[in-house]
């Protein structure tokens, strides 16, 4: 574990500082593209098939990234 220096801990203990948080980054593409595999695969595993063009919009959804992750060899 680090030790800080007391006065770097003073300094993270100013109120001033209270509402200062990091900036979140977006996400990048390959964030997107993972994301949207695990969405897919965890809808293949709740429905024990692959989602189909002709279902309900959820499905139809499931089935559009299912396509584009399947054009990029990544299912």
């Amino acid at each position: 574990m680090v030790e800080w220096p007391s006065e770097l801990l003073a300094i993270f203990d100013d109120p001033l500082l209270d509402g200062v948080h990091p900036k979140v980054t977006a996400p990048t593409a390959d964030d997107r593209m993972g994301q949207k595999l695990a969405e897919v695969t965890a809808w293949i595993d709740s429905h024990g098939r692959e989602p189909e063009r002709s279902g309900d919009l959820k499905e139809k959804m499931m089935w559009a990234a299912m396509t584009a992750l399947k054009d990029k060899n990544l299912m």
